[in-house]
């Protein structure tokens, strides 16, 4: 049966329009998944300082925990599951939690919504780490390494289409109808998600023909064995945790710093709105203007670097003046650079694996060891607090991680380079495998 990823020369127009037809389902079906997100987002954000800015490091430890238990039941999924009817199964229980939390809520005493919500806060947390995960393990399933790089800049054009919308309608909404409707409102949206990844599915069955990838089989632990066999996905890793290690100091600084700035709540909750927003706006033009033409010309490794550098220059900036100012500032640029640039080269890393290494190694790499390095790392700020040391102190911190984090960008920027496509007779293409 003829591979669309290397299709005849008389095929070619045909596979670069379904390949286009493709990239729009997809970026459309990912603009509405972080729209539902970023409804949620920035009630989530007022959640975790009205519980206590000195006990974050508590609900980062509960959504750790949380993903330490999901992830063998959506591991199991994945292997029993066709790998394309998957997806859509698990973003349906996601929409069945939200609408049991909006059942639940106005139904509970009041001191039992302060618990409820900081399960939300976990949930969200939780929710955002499968579902995105999920999403992009799809599309490098369905996408050539060739084509990740042609298409994935504009479907994370979608995504930020969608992060913008989502605090809109948060910002002009929650007024009116309060949290708990708002999370019929992301139900919705989650919704229309689920029906476009099994579109998405669809097409690309229709252009196979009937060759539908099955299940995957194996069992829910294969993903922590492939991962600590693969120095590829061990190198991932270890830049996922430097830049929680990065994201985490900059959150609590900014829960430190906006909390000390901002005494109404409702006036932080939009601040956290419009400051998505910002980084929003900013990222969907650099996706638009910038993303593909730097992949073409420099490759992932340029892009895997803006972010650890930038982070650098920020750090050394919360340093010298930790003030709300400053890490506005910083938090808009670092967000935009690392969905604009840095987020679609590490997901194009991923289409150079076995279909098992992308689904249930990336699901662990994207999940537990995301959160884990979330959870230490606010550990650590709690412990640098203790210690005495002020908010510049702790940033100053970070320079030294964020050094580290470039560093091993800059190692998967050459694997990648060396495991560009090489031609072979006929016009296709075949992968030359990365140095071990």
């Amino acid at each position: 049966m003829p591979d669309p990823a290397n299709p005849p020369p008389g095929a070619q127009p045909l596979a670069a329009a379904a390949e286009r037809r493709r990239t729009l389902q997809a970026a459309a079906c990912f603009f509405l998944l972080l729209a539902g997100y970023y409804v949620l987002r920035p009630v989530r954000e007022e959640m975790g300082i009205q519980g206590g800015v000195d006990q974050l490091q508590w609900l980062y430890t509960g959504t750790f925990v949380s993903i330490l238990a999901v992830v063998p039941l959506l591991s199991w999924l994945v292997a029993r599951l066709r790998r394309r009817a998957a997806v859509p199964v698990i973003y349906g229980l996601f929409v069945v939690n939200l609408v049991v939390f909006y059942a639940l809520m106005p139904r509970v005493d009041a001191q039992t919504q302060v618990v409820l919500a900081r399960v939300i806060y976990v949930w969200i947390s939780v929710f955002n780490m499968f579902a995105v995960s999920l999403f992009w393990a799809l599309m490098a399933d369905l996408f050539s390494v060739e084509g990740s790089k042609r298409r994935f800049g504009m479907i994370a054009a979608g995504g930020s289409a969608g992060a913008i919308v989502g605090p809109l309608v948060t910002g002009s909404l929650a007024q009116y109808l309060g949290p708990v409707t708002l999370l019929l409102v992301a139900a919705g949206l989650l919704s229309a998600a689920t029906a476009g990844v099994m579109a998405v599915g669809h097409a690309a069955r229709s252009q196979r023909g009937h060759d539908e990838p099955g299940p995957l089989g194996g069992s829910w632990w294969e993903g922590f064995v492939l991962l600590i066999r693969s120095p590829q996905l061990l190198a991932i890793s270890g830049y996922i945790v430097l830049y929680t290690a990065i994201s985490t100091f900059l959150y609590f600084e900014q829960a430190h710093i906006v909390k000390e700035a901002v005494a109404d709540s409702g006036a932080r909750t939009s601040l956290f709105a419009w400051m998505d927003l910002s980084s929003n706006v900013l990222a969907l033009a650099l996706q638009s203007l910038a993303t593909a033409a730097l992949i073409r010309r420099y490759g992932v490794g340029l892009l895997l670097l803006s972010v650890p550098v930038l982070s650098i220059v920020g750090f050394a900036a919360l340093a010298a003046a930790p003030v709300l100012s400053v890490l506005i500032g910083v938090q808009v640029l670092r967000r935009a650079t690392n969905f604009a640039f840095a987020r679609p080269a590490r997901e194009i890393l991923f289409t150079g694996v076995s279909p098992a290494e992308r689904y249930k190694s990336k699901l662990v790499i994207d999940t537990v060891v995301y959160r884990g390095g979330d959870a230490v790392s606010a550990w650590a700020f709690a412990g640098l607090s203790g210690l005495g040391l002020g908010l510049g102190a702790i940033a100053m911190v970070g320079v030294p991680v964020a050094v580290a984090w470039a560093a091993v960008a800059r190692f998967l920027g050459r694997r990648a380079s060396a495991a560009q496509p090489t031609s072979i007779p006929g016009g296709a293409a075949r992968e030359r495998p990365a140095p071990k």
